[in-house]
């Protein structure tokens, strides 16, 4: 490739979740935990974007920054990494019983391996401590009200989301997540 570095797009766990130019991932290849893990899959700074839909929540908030710092080893100065996880702020009975720590039992749902419920401030302070520059995407504030800011499917698909979840409809939001894109910035 005439010594140039090839960039990849990424999806860390990605269950059944396949998006074209994206390369999925799970947890027993990948481990966002392991910087050995993520040795043995890629390069330093090899990585245009990845993209996490509902993983962070899974783990502590220390883990959480553990992992962040991982991403921002191997996103290449630029790269960013769009996140989502279940928001605490929102302000909906049944949805919050659905997302909450140790949630819904494993024959219901994945949700009771949560560990922890974020509010948009949390979030941002994992992505912050680990040295990236973060952009609020979707979110319920303080008092449960939802913001929202347009973003890109094509640059990471979320799928609980407020544009994407049938959920949801003109008159009714029922699935929102905290969205976040968190940018490795370009050192000068």
């Amino acid at each position: 490739m005439n010594g140039e570095k090839r960039y990849m797009k990424l999806i860390i766990g990605a269950g059944r979740t396949r998006y074209d130019g994206w390369v999925a991932t799970q947890e027993d290849e990948l481990n966002v935990l392991a910087y050995r893990d993520w040795k043995k899959f890629c390069d330093e700074e090899s990585l245009d974007a990845i993209l996490a839909e509902h993983v962070w929540e899974h783990m502590t908030f220390e883990e959480g920054v553990i992992a962040a710092k991982n991403v921002y080893e191997f996103l290449k100065p630029g790269g960013y990494i769009r996140c989502a996880v279940p928001d605490g702020n929102f302000n909906n009975e049944w949805y919050q019983n659905m997302v909450k720590i140790g949630g819904l039992g494993p024959e219901d749902h994945p949700a009771y391996t949560h560990k922890i419920m974020y509010d948009y401030k949390k979030f941002i302070k994992v992505f912050k401590e680990a040295g990236f520059k973060v952009e609020l995407l979707e979110y319920c504030d303080d008092d449960g009200r939802f913001h929202y800011r347009y973003w890109n499917a094509e640059d990471g698909y979320i799928g609980r989301s407020y544009r994407y979840d049938s959920r949801n409809n003109d008159k009714e939001i029922k699935m929102v997540s905290i969205i976040i894109d968190a940018y490795k910035e370009i050192k000068i």
